[in-house]
């Protein structure tokens, strides 16, 4: 997916724990810890494209330059991503964050949901010659769970583009993943994402 800004593209979708130890002595307090780094999407779990493979560059630590929209802000500097692609005008982005704890985690996926609650005003308050309208698409029982959002965008010079984003959360980990197109909610691969969504979750560990 694709926002215009008076002529100008900017992508929108194409737009880490340690190792455990087992220690008898850790305090109860103390962050539990995983078995290694969470995993990310591989290509071929995305939606599928038509004419196209997709395509991904390396897992990346860091925050993705630039922000995908709506949820940007809220990711921390901690986070870690992949960005995918096709031949054609179509990209997705996975992020992952691993907190500290459940609670913080908790409180990051619920902040991320807010953010793409109201992800269509957002967008026309910041960028005026756009017109976004969204759509939520439920929640899906994987993990502790995972939320489903669309977003279409028409820009005043006639650019339509469409997006589908999800928040899901493994323990204290916290994933969100992008996608989108140029096109209308007609074209939103929502079964398709949906499954890639279950797949981001349960590939966390």
């Amino acid at each position: 997916m694709y926002v215009h800004n008076r002529g100008a593209r900017a992508t929108v979708a194409a737009l880490a724990a340690g190792a455990a130890v087992a220690v008898a002595t850790v305090p109860a307090t103390a962050a539990t810890p995983h078995p290694g780094p969470p995993a990310f999407l591989e290509p071929a779990e995305l939606p599928p494209h038509a004419t196209s493979d997709w395509h991904a560059g390396p897992v990346t630590a860091g925050q993705p330059d630039p922000l995908p929209m709506c949820v940007g802000e809220a990711l921390p500097s901690t986070a870690s991503h992949r960005r995918y692609w096709t031949e054609y005008d179509t990209g997705a982005l996975q992020v992952t964050v691993v907190e500290r704890s459940e609670r913080r985690a908790g409180k990051l996926a619920a902040l991320l949901r807010d953010d793409l609650a109201g992800c269509a005003r957002k967008m026309m308050e910041r960028y005026p010659d756009v017109t976004a309208t969204q759509k939520y698409y439920g929640r899906l029982n994987v993990e502790e769970g995972a939320h489903v959002y669309g977003v279409h965008t028409v820009a005043e010079w006639g650019a339509s583009d469409i997006g589908l984003f999800s928040v899901g959360r493994d323990g204290r980990t916290v994933t969100v993943v992008l996608w989108g197109q140029m096109g209308t909610f007609a074209h939103a691969q929502v079964a398709d994402f949906r499954a890639t969504t279950v797949k981001a979750v349960n590939k966390l560990y």
